[in-house]
């Protein structure tokens, strides 16, 4: 019987790099993919995609096996930074690392390996996957504390099709053993944090490169002028250091924003108790269900409406206008348009969309 030849998104880092060295290890015909996403002009830049490079290609010569590098800097550009800089206008809090998933991993990544003559493609995340009849189930890791469903939620089901998550039942400490064990150089590599173009430069000063900033007054609802800000984009609903309003305390706590005001470009502030910040709800559109929408209209789950964030009771309601609207059994603090509200039901990941609106 003939090989089944795998293409493995490689991406520079121990996740990647011990996906392949397993699937080789399972009797695939492998193949390493690079991609090139961000064109990094910044001498100063943190974006290291020549290092990742080279990394990828010690691996691949230690594995023995194939590699490749595609640039899609310019599918990137078009289907995830110009959204990202979009969101941040309306003053929102996008997260483009869920956006690159739909729009390049299982996107073009995929075409182009499919062009390599893969059977299958594989990436290092942390995630199970099941292929039945009816459908691709996305499914929890075995190591929860590196679970990536959430970043995955808006991949589609087509998308899905003939993919591999090798990673799915290795705890983080043992796939870096497992590396260190063959002579990867990616083994005590640190992990990406962060937005990968934005890296280990200053958000606020990254952001100004795209985005003209508008000062505007900080104020509380009272009409009390306390200071500056530096542009609304820079802040988010919850957010309590670099406000720059210290001095002005008082003696019930410190001071949190409560309101951004794109119309009259007014940061509101409230110090003291935080009700003001605790939603009983959200509305969410854009909503990705897997494997299929619910029969059901009306259905309890539970849901994160961050990545950091332990999973919340809620009931979910499909709506006719296309948008979901998803009610707290509890109360939550924060919750930030632009966002992602995932939504799951035991191990399983049921997809998730947008968050377009808070429900006081």
């Amino acid at each position: 019987m003939d090989k089944k030849t795998v293409v493995v998104g490689m991406s520079g880092g121990v996740d990647s790099s011990v996906a392949a060295l397993l699937l080789k290890n399972q009797g695939y015909n492998v193949i390493g993919l690079f991609m090139k996403n961000w064109e990094e002009t910044d001498d100063n830049g943190a974006c290291t995609a020549e290092t990742d490079y080279s990394d990828v290609r010690r691996v691949c010569s230690v594995l023995d096996i194939p590699y490749y590098t595609v640039n899609f800097s310019k599918e990137y550009m078009d289907r995830v930074f110009k959204y990202f800089l979009e969101e941040y206008e309306k003053g929102r809090t996008p997260n483009p690392d869920v956006l690159c998933n739909r729009e390049i991993k299982f996107g073009p990544f995929k075409e182009y390996a499919l062009k390599l003559g893969a059977d299958y493609i594989a990436t290092g995340h942390y995630c199970k996957i099941e292929h039945d009849e009816f459908g691709h189930h996305l499914m929890k890791a075995k190591d929860k504390n590196k679970d990536q469903t959430y970043f995955l939620n808006q991949v589609t089901q087509p998308q899905f099709e003939n993919v591999l998550f090798p990673l799915a039942d290795l705890d983080k400490s043992e796939v870096r053993k497992i590396a260190e064990e063959n002579g990867l150089v990616t083994a005590g590599k640190k992990d990406s944090t962060g937005i990968c173009f934005i890296g280990e430069r200053n958000f606020r000063q990254f952001l100004m490169n795209y985005i003209p900033a508008k000062p505007g007054e900080i104020k509380t609802y009272d009409g009390r002028v306390l200071g500056e800000h530096s542009g609304l984009m820079y802040y988010t609903i919850g957010q309590r250091r670099g406000l720059n309003v210290g001095g002005q305390k008082g003696d019930d706590g410190r001071w949190f924003v409560i309101e951004k005001d794109l119309k009259n470009n007014i940061l509101y502030v409230a110090h003291g108790a935080e009700d003001k910040l605790y939603s009983k709800g959200l509305y969410m559109s854009g909503c990705n269900f897997l494997p299929h929408t619910p029969k059901t209209k009306t259905f309890e789950c539970t849901a994160k409406f961050r990545y950091r964030q332990d999973e919340q009771g809620v009931t979910v309601s499909i709506l006719d206008d296309g948008l979901v609207k998803v009610d707290f059994h509890e109360k939550q603090r924060a919750i930030t348009e632009g966002q992602y509200c995932v939504l799951y039901l035991g191990e399983y990941c049921l997809g998730g969309g947008v968050i377009e609106k808070a429900i006081f």
